[in-house]
């Protein structure tokens, strides 16, 4: 069975930082394509930075990291990460990780409907 299991959400000061991971069992990540999305309520779950695998694609949302965030993974651990910087009170949301074994392309937008497998989802919260 294919599990995600997130850990590292909180509650953090403007300027802060935090560091979200993901671990996967029941698959090795390898030649999966990761990413992590986020949502607030009433919204809808968008893409924070995505890579594949596969072809070597990234996806990044810029408005939204504005260099401040940094997916990598850990093959080794089976695990991949989200390093949030600077983190600022519109960063508020639920943030969820996601993988899949075949999405690629991501040139042309990382998209939560191609995703299968999904984390539960880590409350982030900014304020003083």
């Amino acid at each position: 069975q294919f599990q995600l299991v997130e850990s590292g959400g909180g509650l953090v000061q403007p300027g802060g930082s935090l560091r979200l991971s993901c671990l996967a069992s029941g698959f090795t990540l390898d030649d999966w394509t990761i990413a992590w999305f986020r949502q607030i309520p009433g919204g809808e779950r968008e893409a924070v930075s995505c890579h594949s695998s596969l072809d070597g694609s990234t996806y990044v949302d810029h408005t939204v990291v504005q260099g401040r965030f940094t997916l990598s993974r850990d093959n080794a651990k089976n695990l991949f990460y989200l390093q949030m910087d600077s983190l600022n009170p519109a960063d508020t949301a639920k943030y969820f990780c996601a993988a899949d074994p075949r999405v690629s392309n991501l040139g042309f937008g990382c998209r939560p409907r191609a995703f299968d497998y999904w984390g539960q989802g880590a409350q982030v919260t900014v304020s003083s």
